[in-house]
């Protein structure tokens, strides 16, 4: 069974109640449960650290669990999640799903839990990456960047450009060679993301402000499945109101 969670917090310094937040008549997070319901998953549970995001999920039929408000990050959030759900012993993959991407595509879920498919061939950690189109992209440290060897597992991720190409101009980057960003979208089987729990920050994780990190520098592998289709995050009322025109056509 593929379990989908939702880690949504209250909390946000640059939007309080961000999962509340109304999009053209539904809030961001019954979008995401919406969008996340449509991909191959046997169940989507939210799991949020606050009472109003609680009753709102259950009271548009969805399924939520509430996690202590001090976690220091999503991962720590799903690992209690999925104890409160009793552990169930026929999960084999959690699909861990942003709850500030109200337009997640199913297909994009969908190429994570293809990995996990075949039990015996399955990956530790999965993720999300797509081709970067633009400078713009590409010179952006709120975009992390991945590098991948040639079975399809990250090498690292940063939010500088990588590689750094010698002799030519930054300008020249893309024009020759061909750059992938990170798209926030993990699975994990079970018995791993318990592991990924117990790890101490770690010194690249540090200086990047990057949580994978951590788990690269613990000797985890992470397979990165490809996708076309690009993320819309929502951060900022600025992001709101462009999410609300798309909406609006």
């Amino acid at each position: 069974m593929v379990l989908g969670l939702i880690p949504a917090r209250y909390a946000s310094t640059r939007l309080p109640g961000k999962p509340l937040v109304d999009l053209g008549g539904q809030s961001m997070i019954q979008r995401v449960v919406l969008q996340a319901r449509q991909a191959n998953l046997a169940r989507v549970v939210v799991a949020t650290d606050d009472e109003r995001i609680l009753r709102h999920v259950q009271d548009f039929g969805g399924e939520a669990v509430l996690t202590r408000p001090d976690h220091p990050s999503g991962t720590d959030r799903l690992w209690e999640a999925f104890q409160q759900l009793g552990s169930p012993a026929d999960v084999h993959c959690i699909v861990n799903i942003q709850g500030d991407e109200p337009f997640i595509h199913p297909a994009q879920i969908n190429a994570l839990v293809d990995l996990f498919a075949d039990t015996a061939t399955a990956p530790a950690i999965a993720t999300l990456v797509k081709p970067v189109l633009t400078e713009e992209e590409l010179f952006s440290p709120h975009l992390p960047k991945v590098v991948l060897n040639q079975q399809g597992q990250a090498l690292y991720f940063s939010r500088h450009p990588l590689p750094y190409q010698r002799g030519r101009e930054p300008a020249e980057w893309l024009a020759h060679h061909r750059y992938l960003r990170h798209l926030g979208l993990y699975a994990y089987q079970p018995q791993v993301l318990a592991q990924l729990t117990r790890l101490p920050v770690s010194p690249l994780e540090a200086a990047e402000s990057l949580e994978q990190l951590r788990w690269l520098e613990a000797g985890f592998q992470i397979r990165c499945a490809e996708t076309q289709l690009d993320a819309f995050g929502i951060d900022t009322p600025e992001d709101v109101e462009r999410a609300r025109a798309r909406l609006r056509g």
